[in-house]
């Protein structure tokens, strides 16, 4: 018998999860400090993926070889945006470089201070609400484009211009930079090593995710089979309660009682 051939870019990982199941919830996301809850099946994310790469590749020319800054806080629309840019087989930077031009995905509350300091003045700037349900920013009168208003009019399926090549960069860090081969491998390890199942549902707080970045709270569980509640500003006094509603069977960065908690030592 032949062994499963590994898959090779991020974008393997998000059709994985459409094959498997395509209607169950594949990214929930909350906000404990204003209530709100969005919840995307692998079919609703992968519409987001493909209306955000059509965005990139068509009004952007975002391609191989191409890189994106995001500057982004973990949240559903964050996952779309990643693995939008990885569907144009491009690379994730997570600051501006000076004077290089490109495309930045920016937080509509980071947008004056990305403004005020000059770093938008050499490239290409959506900002993005944040909106639960996607909308568009408000009281904004910036120079941004509004990524919600831009990527609704998008295709619903994508096509890249030339086929992907997972040994392209897909994530810069400092010096280095991470293939799109290597993200997908690196999650693929860190699922293993934390005890990743398929089926698990897993809690993960923003504290945690932010610090260790993509693929981790997005990527890691994508590759296992599992799927991902994602908590900004988590209530102590709520995680229970959303742990047996939303059928959660692992923790990561939070702690609930009953529940296993992934990498921990004790």
């Amino acid at each position: 018998m032949t062994a499963a051939r590994r898959p090779a870019t991020p974008t393997d990982l998000l059709a994985a999860a459409l094959r498997r199941s395509p209607a169950a919830p594949l990214v929930t996301w909350y906000d404990d400090a204003s209530g709100d809850r969005t919840e995307l099946s692998a079919t609703t994310l992968a519409n987001w993926v493909a209306k955000t790469a059509n965005l990139l590749q068509d009004e952007f020319d975002v391609a191989p070889g191409s890189t994106v800054t995001v500057l982004l806080p973990p949240h559903w629309q964050t996952a779309a945006v990643l693995l939008g840019i990885w569907s144009c087989g491009a690379a994730v930077r997570e600051s501006p470089e000076p004077d290089d031009g490109g495309v930045a995905l920016v937080a509509q509350d980071r947008l004056a201070a990305f403004e005020d300091e000059g770093d938008a003045d050499h490239l290409d700037v959506l900002g993005l609400s944040l909106h639960p349900l996607g909308l568009g920013m408000r009281d904004y009168t910036g120079a941004a484009r509004d990524f919600a208003l831009e990527v609704r009019t998008q295709g619903d399926v994508f096509t890249p211009w030339t086929p992907l090549d997972p040994a392209a960069p897909g994530l810069l860090l400092g010096d280095g930079a991470l293939s799109l081969d290597a993200l997908t491998g690196a999650a693929v390890g860190l699922a293993e090593r934390l005890g990743l199942t398929a089926g698990d549902r897993v809690l993960v707080g923003d504290r945690l995710a932010e610090e260790a970045g993509p693929v981790t709270w997005l990527l890691a569980p994508l590759a296992a089979g599992a799927s991902l509640v994602l908590v900004r500003q988590p209530d102590p006094d709520a995680l229970a309660a959303r742990a047996r509603t939303e059928g959660v069977t692992a923790t990561l960065g939070l702690r609930v009682e009953g529940v296993r908690q992934l990498g921990a030592t004790s």
